[in-house]
């Protein structure tokens, strides 16, 4: 090598060449590929000690470092024991010379590279590691120093990283609990110390507007008027480096609390000091002095002091986090709350110069981000543990969280609060139900408080008290928020305001559920006034030439009635949600609200409908109009809501006096048919479609068919010179009528169903809408032109897509109704049988194909009868030709693939029918999967298809085993001595390749599911403990488990994997001992045969699932381990 002075030179060009904005990527690639060779080469690390005293170039020292962390981490083994005892002597050296004069960063990687050497030789060869930090800290010279020092060390340490043996690990961890007590005395002398000094030096300050606060309400958590009056004192100016020296203090505390347990390490003085520093974050004068000084060095003070009171609460986030609490720590939680509520206290307090909101949009937003998290904690963590403490004042603490929450600045930091109420609703919840004795105590304590929220965020809801933040509110941009409600899977997306009104309601339904009369006595007036308005409209219409008009002009009267209209949507909303408290075994004591309730809603739908108002003109149409459409929609969704309400109405009184149920439905349908047009807004059709389908499909009257206007929608949809309806209505409306024929009517005897004269009707009705659809089997057989082609796909999409739905709905229901309902189709579904092999080019019909006979198979196989089955079945295989597959997987995309995965959907259906009559199809079924569909996806890296293929190779193991394995009476009789008959075998060996294979591809939700379903077959049929697998693949399943944890490809799968190990391992533990592990470890490359007896010395014999799981893990990351100090080896070394 050159000397050390010419190659710093050259090594400071190419750093300043390769940074340069001029350099091409290919020299960087040249420049990059000497470096690495440089620092690859024996004793580069003595140049790069030379380099790192003798330069002042930034990017030569950091990648001095790196070859220093490239040689500790991954060649250390191979260092000379003299090398060795140098560097460990010179890097702190040079450290403790330079840490003043170096920049930040490359101070904080040399102190992570001397961690990296004590994480390797502490305390064995590096026995003063741990005691250098000790006197660092205590050196009030090198403090800050220290404490990176000691930060580092608990985050390199305490949870490292896979490159150290378990058994070093464990080492580690325990090395470290031995010192925790020292390192918190140590951290809670400094901030005591800076504490104290600064204090007692602090000139008096002016008596703040806040001091007079020792007679309050939460004195009396604080015990001893002693500490309320600690807390009292006036926060000290701390000077720059105190500040400094502070902060790291903290970090380090709260890296420390992330993994020391709660003890009594945990002293009474540390909690209490970390609270003087949560101080520092809800005092705004902090900020004010900032401020009115001017100077820029002041404010960057002032947020300085603001962080230290946000890394104080972390700290305490950190402890309040743990949920394993020892008996000895509970006494020092219960101070830690009685000090965060003294702070809470202080953030919330109103004086004379401020506000409550005014106080919080002073304060550091990461500062009440952090607060609102340790509320979260204190309640769904805390507070079942706390509530028990008579000294502990509940109630002063909700009265405080509720000024929190309706004084946050920020909507987020509002939505944040109300998941703390809904944690908080659902605890009162759940207690009530398990101590129901004194459920009028528990709510007698509450009562207040809760009514009070409730109140409060229904104003906040309603635009008469909230306009400002409310207009602030986006209600166009759809958001996936993930908090939002998952349905069926999907994200539901919804805008700003919905999720803001959303959020709020489920707090509202909480309460109703605890407290019903008091929320609904609160809730209907505020409904009623804005009815009020809205029904009262009717005295501004005035007729025009074109039509309608509202008579309401002036700019204030429009936003007046803007406002009043979204807060009726809003509350009409609520009153939908709180439907289901009137139901059920309170029905009788709730029914007078209940039926005030469906009596204005009925009012309000029909009004809306008689009078158009969505029809209107207005004054101001864009916002005026949708919000007379919306709450028109709403007042209908409401309704709908109370389906169940009014079928239980239905129940109780169908034998004596039904007219007034009678006059409510009647009206509701006199309110929805003039809605069923394709001329009135979609969202208002589509409210009238789904309250409908309620009523015909919930509620059920005898009486709905003979209701005129249930006649007139028959009449509409039946008329083939009638516009049609937007696809959803039409396929909500046909459900509805259909339901109507098909569904048996409550209460009544089935003599008296009438089915003779509805199945007529019924099939009527599905002649009249598949009329277009049957004639199609005579026209396709000629070739189409292309605009016939689409005008034939659109009929296809219309007619299926309503018999899909009305099979769908249909498909639980009594044998009767399925039968009904298979007669009027059968003709159409013959016609699709007949249409599908001219369209199987078509991937998107034949999508929509395969999905209404998916549904019909799920819904009305046995109506279908055997022989009709049998020649769907036998037209799709036949259909589904090696070539037709490939072309559908390979060359169509996501519809080919989709088309492929109805059809074995279609089969696992098949194949899960119990009895004998579909097995003759099974043979075929699993020749289709395993030597058609299988080749075609097995090598594709693309997820599609694979899940279904393998849920049809379960379902036809799982639901026909006795198809491979044959067991006879007497083999169960003498249980273990004739081994079962088998059966298919080649078959069986086939779809457990598959299985076995589909472990080494890289998609982890596949991996997931047929690990599942191995698992599965093993428990319900004891899959591992027969003959075939147990001789022939259980130990090749056993390794590949094994190899998929080596390679860490499927890491968050590592505990289902460890588990389905020991499964399989437990069918034959002296197999796996004594056979399996000895060769698994001998074909293992990477590691020397000492190392194989290591390993398997390791693997302690146990037989119960906990241990047997921890060995697994030892042993896979012990191997990697060893793989990585022998890669790290200088060539030739010699290893003894």
């Amino acid at each position: 090598m050159a000397s050390e002075e010419a190659s710093l030179r050259a090594l400071e060009s190419l750093m300043t060449e390769f940074f340069h904005n001029c350099t091409t990527n290919e020299r960087k690639r040249e420049i990059e590929e000497l470096l690495n060779n440089f620092a690859q080469q024996i004793g580069a690390w003595r140049f790069c000690l030379y380099f790192l005293s003798s330069t002042r170039n930034d990017y030569v020292m950091m990648y001095s470092l790196t070859v220093f962390e490239n040689l500790i981490n991954k060649m250390w083994l191979g260092v000379p024991s003299q090398d060795k005892m140098e560097i460990r002597s010179c890097l702190p050296k040079l450290l403790l010379a330079q840490h003043k004069t170096l920049p930040y960063f490359i101070r904080n990687k040399l102190c992570k590279v001397i961690v990296d050497i004590g994480r390797q030789d502490w305390p064995m060869f590096y026995h003063d590691f741990f005691t250098n930090i000790l006197q660092l800290i205590q050196s009030p010279v090198t403090t800050p120093l220290g404490l990176i020092m000691l930060k580092t060390t608990s985050e390199e340490l305490a949870c490292p990283r896979e490159d150290l043996s378990v058994a070093r690990k464990e080492e580690l961890r325990k090395l470290l609990l031995d010192q925790v007590q020292t390192v918190l005395g140590l951290l809670t002398g400094i901030l005591e110390s800076i504490w104290d000094k600064h204090s007692v030096t602090a000139a008096t300050p002016p008596p703040s507007p806040t001091s007079g606060e020792s007679g309050d309400l939460l004195s009396s958590l604080l015990q001893s008027p002693n500490a309320a009056k600690l807390l009292n004192q006036p926060i000290p100016i701390l000077d720059t480096e105190s500040e400094y020296i502070c902060s790291l203090a903290l970090e380090c505390l709260a890296h420390l609390f992330s993994w020391i347990p709660l003890s009594t390490s945990i002293t009474p003085s540390l909690l209490t000091t970390i609270f003087h520093f949560a101080r520092f974050g809800c005092d705004t004068r902090v900020r004010k002095m900032s401020s009115v000084n001017g100077s820029s060095q002041n404010s960057v003070l002032g947020q300085e002091r603001g962080r230290l009171g946000v890394l104080a609460m972390s700290c305490i986030n950190e402890l309040m986090s743990k949920n394993c609490v020892p008996m000895e720590f509970e006494e020092y939680l219960l101070r830690m709350f009685q000090q965060t509520f003294y702070l809470l206290q202080k953030i919330t307090k109103e004086n004379n110069a401020h506000t409550v909101k005014s106080r919080l949009e002073e304060l550091d937003e990461s500062y009440i981000e952090k607060f609102t998290d340790f509320l979260r904690l204190f309640v769904s963590v805390h507070l079942r543990r706390i509530e028990s403490y008579s000294q502990f004042p509940v109630v002063e603490f909700l009265a405080l969280l509720f000024k929190y929450t309706f004084h946050q600045p920020t909507h987020e930091g509002y939505f944040s609060c109300l998941d703390i109420w809904t944690l908080f609703l659902d605890y009162l919840t759940s207690k009530i139900k398990s101590r129901l004795a004194d459920k009028e105590a528990v709510l007698n304590r509450y009562e207040d408080a809760l009514v009070l929220l409730l109140t409060e965020v229904l104003n906040r809801i309603q635009f008469r008290y909230n306009q400002a933040q409310l207009e602030e509110l986006d209600d166009e941009t759809l958001d996936d928020d993930v908090r939002s409600r998952v349905e069926q899977g999907q994200l539901q997306q919804q805008t700003e305001w919905q999720r803001y009104l959303r959020q709020s309601l489920e707090v509202v339904a909480k309460v109703m559920e605890l407290l019903p009369t008091h929320a609904f006595s609160t809730l209907f007036p505020v409904l009623q006034d804005n009815l009020e308005v809205y029904l009262g409209l009717q005295q501004f219409v005035v007729t025009s030439g074109t039509g309608h008009r509202l008579n309401i002009t002036a700019e204030n009267d429009c936003r007046r009635l803007h406002c009043s209209l979204r807060d009726l949507s809003s509350l009409l909303q609520a009153v939908g949600r709180l439907a289901e408290y009137f139901i059920g075994d309170v029905f009788a004591a709730r029914f007078n609200d209940a039926l005030t309730v469906v009596e204005r809603l009925v009012k309000v739908t029909l009004y809306g409908s008689q009078i158009k108002l969505y029809n209107i003109e207005t004054a101001v149409p864009s916002v005026l109009k949708p919000d007379l459409i919306d709450v028109h929609a709403q007042s209908l969704a409401a309704l709908q809501a109370y389906a169940h309400w009014l079928a239980q109405f239905y129940s109780e009184v169908h034998r004596q006096n039904p007219e007034q149920f009678i006059s409510l439905v009647s009206t509701a349908l006199e309110a929805i048919t003039p809605l069923i047009s394709s001329k009135v807004q979609e969202k208002l059709l589509l409210s009238a479609c789904h309250l409908l389908v309620s009523l015909a499909t919930t509620v059920r009257p005898v009486f709905l068919i003979s209701i005129p206007a249930v006649q007139k929608v028959f009449n509409r949809i039946t008329d083939t010179s009638a516009q049609r309806l937007p696809d959803k209505a039409q396929v909500l409306v046909c459900r509805a009528l259909s339901n109507v024929l098909l569904l048996p009517w409550p209460n009544l005897p089935e003599s008296e169903q009438q089915w003779a004269v509805r199945s007529t009707n019924h099939a009527s009705l599905i002649s009249a809408l598949t009329r277009e659809y049957r004639q199609l089997k005579s026209n396709v057989i000629l070739p189409q032109r292309k605009v016939q082609l689409e005008d034939t796909k659109v009929i296809i999409h219309q007619t299926l897509s309503v018999l899909e739905d009305i099979v769908e709905s249909i498909s639980g229901e009594s044998t009767k109704s399925r039968q009904i309902c298979y007669q009027s189709l059968q003709e159409s579904v013959q016609v699709s049988l007949a249409l599908f092999p001219a369209f199987i080019h078509q991937s998107d019909v034949t999508d929509e194909m395969l999905s209404f006979f998916l549904t019909l198979f799920q819904g009305l196989r046995v109506q279908m009868g055997v022989p009709f089955t049998e020649q769907i079945i036998q037209t799709f295989l036949n259909m589904f030709t090696r070539e037709q597959l490939a072309e559908s997987i390979l060359h169509e995309g996501s519809t080919g693939c989709r088309v492929v995965e109805k059809f074995l959907k279609i089969l696992q259906v098949v194949v899960q029918e119990p009895g004998q009559v579909f097995k003759p199809f099974l043979p075929s079924v699993i020749s289709l999967c395993m030597e058609q569909v299988y080749p075609i996806i097995a090598e594709r890296s693309s997820p599609d298809v694979k899940a279904e293929l393998f849920e049809l190779l379960f379902r036809i193991l799982h639901h026909n085993w006795r198809y491979f394995f044959k067991s006879s009476v007497l083999a169960s009789v003498q249980r273990g001595v004739a081994e079962e008959q088998m059966e298919n075998e080649a078959q069986f060996s086939a779809i457990m390749q598959a299985f076995g294979q589909s472990f080494l591809q890289p998609d982890i939700h596949l991996f997931k599911q047929n690990l599942f379903y191995l698992e599965t077959l093993n428990t319900k049929q004891k899959l591992y403990h027969k003959k075939i697998f147990r001789t022939t693949m259980l130990f090749q399943f056993v390794n590949v488990l094994l190899q998929v944890l080596v390679h860490k490809s499927h890491d968050l799968l590592q505990e289902e994997i460890g588990i389905a190990t020991y499964n399989m391992a437990s069918v034959d533990f002296d197999g796996f001992y004594s056979a399996f592990l000895p060769e698994f470890l001998a074909s293992c490359d990477g590691v020397d045969s000492n190392q194989k007896n290591v390993l398997a010395r390791n693997f302690k014999m146990d037989k119960d699932l906990p241990s047997f799981t921890q060995n697994v893990h030892r042993l896979v990351n012990d191997l990697r381990y060893y793989r990585l100090c022998n890669d790290s080896l200088p060539p030739g070394t010699v290893k003894l």
